[in-house]
């Protein structure tokens, strides 16, 4: 086939006579040359991201970060032990009266410090990462896929899913899930028993967990970056 073909333009009474060029031999190696290095590259990074994640970093805090986050899980009820404790240090218990305060009762907690506080768990500090956006909480989930599993046997599987999470008009909270992807593709609503955007805690508020959550919850907000809680009186 010629890399060169003749046509003809007729302007009035005139015909003009043109040539077209086509691709050369040079121009056709290098698109495909192109094409799959590209190729290549893209099929790298679905493979590296989706089928081969990396475990994630764990988040860390300093050590005024770390006293702030303890701070506001005494706040809630936990008792943080420190590696002073251990040595009659800091976290001896001291005597003081009861008392109740408004403020006591609002804690803020930073996406930052929530993964820190993921991290503290060996078993989920490379395989859990929180993202707060407006009303979102969104997780990505490395599970490790069981060495006699039929299919990519000791092989990590990555999960992304998101909760909608608000108050609604009444003030109780709305916990919903928007959607669970795998490796980067959505799973079909139906494959997950027709749970996306149903709330939990009215789905199955009239019992167990949800209904203490639900009753205790004065104030709840996803905010870009942080989570902020309200508890009732």
């Amino acid at each position: 086939m010629l890399a060169n073909k003749l046509f003809a333009k007729k302007i009035g009474p005139m015909t003009v006579i043109r040539r077209q060029r086509g691709f050369s031999g040079m121009q056709i190696f290098m698109i495909v040359l192109l094409t799959m290095v590209l190729t290549a590259l893209a099929s790298f990074f679905i493979i590296k991201t989706y089928i081969f994640p990396s475990p994630f970093s764990p988040v860390t805090l300093n050590a005024k970060e770390e006293q702030r986050l303890d701070n506001k899980l005494s706040q809630l009820g936990w008792q943080v032990e420190r590696k002073d404790d251990r040595h009659g240090g800091a976290g001896k218990l001291e005597p003081e009266p009861y008392r109740e305060r408004d403020a006591d009762r609002k804690v803020t907690f930073s996406e930052k410090e929530v993964n820190a506080m993921i991290g503290r768990n060996p078993d989920f500090a490379e395989r859990v990462a929180i993202d707060f956006s407006d009303n979102l909480a969104s997780a990505k989930i490395l599970i490790p896929i069981p060495q006699d599993f039929p299919i990519m046997a000791g092989e990590i599987l990555r999960v992304n899913a998101g909760l909608d999470i608000h108050l609604d008009a009444s003030r109780r909270p709305v916990v919903a899930l928007v959607g669970v992807s795998l490796m980067g593709v959505p799973i079909p609503n139906a494959w997950l028993g027709n749970m996306k955007n149903v709330n939990l805690v009215g789905e199955f508020g009239d019992r167990g967990f949800w209904t203490s959550f639900a009753d205790g919850v004065d104030d709840l907000q996803i905010r870009d970056g942080e989570l902020y809680l309200k508890l009732r009186r």
